[in-house]
C-alpha cells in the first residue's frame, strides 16, 4: 500500500484496476475515481458497508503475470522495479 499512490500517479487513464482484498482502502478507491478508474477489488471482510465489483473482471487479475515467472513479479521491493515487472506484463498481456 506504500507504493500504491506512487505507481497510481503514473498511470495513463485506464478503465479499471484490478486488486485484491490487499489493497482495499477507502482513500485508494477515491483516488482511482477521481481519476476515472473504476476499482474492481473486494472488501475485506470486516467492511461494515458491503462492497460491489466486477466479479467477472475479479478472476482475470492474474491474467498478465501467467506467461512470467513468480521471481519477476512478487519480490522487487523498490517501486522503479516493480512498475518495470507491471510494464512488461501488461505488454505481454496485451501483445502491444
Amino acid at each position: 500500500m506504500k507504493a500504491a499512490p506512487v505507481l497510481l500517479s503514473q498511470l495513463n487513464g485506464p478503465h479499471y484496476l484490478l486488486a485484491d482484498k490487499g489493497y482495499d482502502a477507502s482513500a485508494m478507491r477515491c483516488v482511482l475515481r477521481r481519476q476515472g478508474t473504476v476499482p474492481v477489488i473486494p472488501g475485506r471482510l470486516n467492511r461494515t458497508r458491503t462492497i460491489v465489483y466486477d466479479k467477472r473482471r475479479y478472476r482475470e487479475r492474474f491474467l498478465p503475470s501467467q506467461g512470467l515467472p513468480p521471481r519477476a513479479t512478487r519480490y522487487d521491493k523498490l517501486a522503479h522495479n516493480f512498475l518495470s515487472a507491471v510494464a512488461l506484463a501488461t505488454l505481454m498481456a496485451f501483445r502491444v
